[in-house]
This record gives structure tokens, C-alpha cells and sequence, in this order.
């Protein structure tokens, strides 16, 4: 049965926090227990893979064809391309690691990151269903600097901010520039990390004075000032003389230069952030 909004409002209120925390994920084990894991073949950007579907939000974000990746489809134009080097932080379960495989080819690879270990115990599975040798899968958080962090225990993880309302569990944590020690310095960044995107550019200065191209999901109103963040501390980590600026407001969109929308800045929002050679201006077309 489902509880209407207002009834759990009432519920919160009466029930200690601790046990509201307990009873969520209570929920998340039996959900994964319950459910029937299979694989299943999809289209992802024009690449078919075969996937594994272990639990049910990611039934709902994978079980189906995705058709468009314009995010891709630019980044491709730039530096994504055969032999690359990708770092993929906060990868889930590997389906973007894997789409990224296919673009860099055997010469290349992608270093991912993923700290819930029910995620990255699903994206092994998927990289090795699909052969994809390339792809070496860390499970660990991205932070500002290399250490530990406290991680909350939610399918679709968010580093704690302190309240324990998802549980929280001691995890690894690395820092970019010490991936780039570790890996070499990048060609493409790609950041997905539930509103710790500051913190982890923080810990990518280093690296990011190589100017790779960088996709950052942006989570403006929706995690990103939770932890201390704002639009215009991510926006300073790409100077506008060394990388050209585009983003875009819903996933299905094409992108555009920073200075027509904007307007968006104010909820969440898609980063690309393509770097210049040293001496080349980022004012350069996007169709060079």
C-alpha cells in the first residue's frame, strides 16, 4: 500500500529518525532480494550491450534503449575518441563506463569509480559480460583529497551530509590528481557525483591545468549546496581562456554555449567543458 505524502508527514514526525532510517533500508534489502535479476540486450548511444538488471531503480533507468547522448555526441567531436583516456567518477553500474569503452577502443580505457559496493559488485558483471577489458571498475568515492569519507547506503549513493538519514558506511575515497598519478593524466572527465561536484574538482587542480574535456552534471537546488557548493564555484574550475563552456537543461537537449541559457543556472543542469591546447583560443568553433 502507498502512503499518501500527507500520512508520512505525520509518521516522521512521531517516529525517531534512527528508525525512520532503519525501516529505508530495510526496504532497499528486500527490494533487492526480491528481485529477479536477469539480462537483458539494450541499445545504449548506438552501441548494444548486454546488461545486468539486479534491482529496481535500475530497471527503470536501464531497461530500455537509450537513443540519445548528446553529451557524447559532442564530447566525441573533441577528445573522446580511439586510445583516449576517461575517468568516470561516480559510474553506478557501469553503462556509461561501457558506452565510453566502446568509443576509446581497445587502446584506451576507462578508470571508474563507484563507492556502493551493490553497484560496483553490478558494473564488474557488466563489464565482463561485455568484454569490455578496458574499463577497471575502483570501488571508491571521488573527494577533494585521498582518504576515507562517510557514504550513505542508498542504491543511487550520496556522500552523507551529516543527518544519517540513508544510513552511512566508512568508504574509500581518491582525489583526481591522485588517479592522474596513479593513471596518467586524462583526455575526458566525466562527473556524476549527486551534488559533490566541487569537492571533487577541488582535488583535480592538478589535472585540470592539463585542460581535459570535462562533463560535469551540475546539481543545482537538488544536492550541490548541501555540501557547500555553488554554480559559480564549479563554473570558476574552467576559466573561460582555456575551455569553451556549454550546457544544457534536460538530458534529451543539445548543447549550448553557457552565455544563451543562463536561466538555468538555477536548478540542475549539464556541464561540458571542453578544453583548449595551450595557445589556442576557447573561443574556437565547436565544428573545428
Amino acid at each position: 500500500m502507498v502512503v499518501p505524502s500527507t500520512a508520512k508527514t505525520l509518521v516522521r514526525r512521531v517516529v525517531p529518525s534512527w528508525v525512520w532510517t532503519k525501516l529505508r533500508l530495510a526496504r532497499i534489502r528486500a527490494n533487492i532480494a526480491r528481485y529477479k535479476v536477469r539480462r537483458v540486450r539494450h541499445t545504449y548511444g548506438g552501441f548494444s550491450l548486454d546488461i545486468v538488471l539486479a534491482d529496481p531503480l535500475a530497471e527503470g533507468w536501464y531497461d530500455h534503449d537509450w537513443v540519445h547522448t548528446p553529451e557524447l555526441d559532442l564530447l566525441r567531436r573533441h577528445r573522446l575518441r580511439e586510445g583516449a583516456t576517461v575517468f568516470d567518477l561516480g559510474a553506478h553500474q557501469g553503462i556509461v563506463a561501457l558506452m565510453l569503452s566502446r568509443i576509446v577502443g581497445p587502446a584506451g580505457r576507462v578508470i571508474a569509480l563507484e563507492p556502493n559496493s551493490h553497484n560496483a559488485e553490478i558494473a564488474r558483471r557488466n563489464r565482463d559480460f561485455n568484454g569490455a577489458s578496458n574499463i577497471e571498475i575502483i570501488q571508491a568515492a571521488a573527494a577533494s583529497q585521498s582518504g576515507t569519507l562517510m557514504f550513505n547506503l542508498g542504491l543511487n549513493g550520496n556522500v552523507d551530509d551529516g543527518s544519517g538519514d540513508w544510513g552511512r558506511s566508512q568508504v574509500r575515497c581518491l582525489s583526481v590528481d591522485d588517479l592522474a598519478e596513479r593513471y596518467g593524466v586524462p583526455d575526458v572527465l566525466f562527473v556524476d557525483v549527486e551534488g559533490f561536484e566541487q569537492q571533487v574538482l577541488k582535488g583535480a587542480s592538478s589535472t585540470l591545468s592539463s585542460n581535459p574535456d570535462c562533463f560535469v552534471e551540475v546539481h543545482t537546488g537538488c544536492g550541490l549546496e548541501k555540501y557547500g557548493g555553488s554554480v559559480c564555484a564549479v563554473l570558476s574550475f574552467f576559466p573561460r581562456e582555456r575551455f569553451r563552456l556549454l550546457v544544457n537543461a534536460r538530458e534529451k537537449d543539445q548543447f549550448r554555449a553557457l552565455e544563451e541559457l543562463s536561466v538555468i543556472l538555477t536548478e540542475r543542469f549539464f556541464l561540458i567543458a571542453t578544453g583548449q591546447p595551450s595557445g589556442v583560443s576557447a573561443a574556437i568553433s565547436l565544428d573545428r
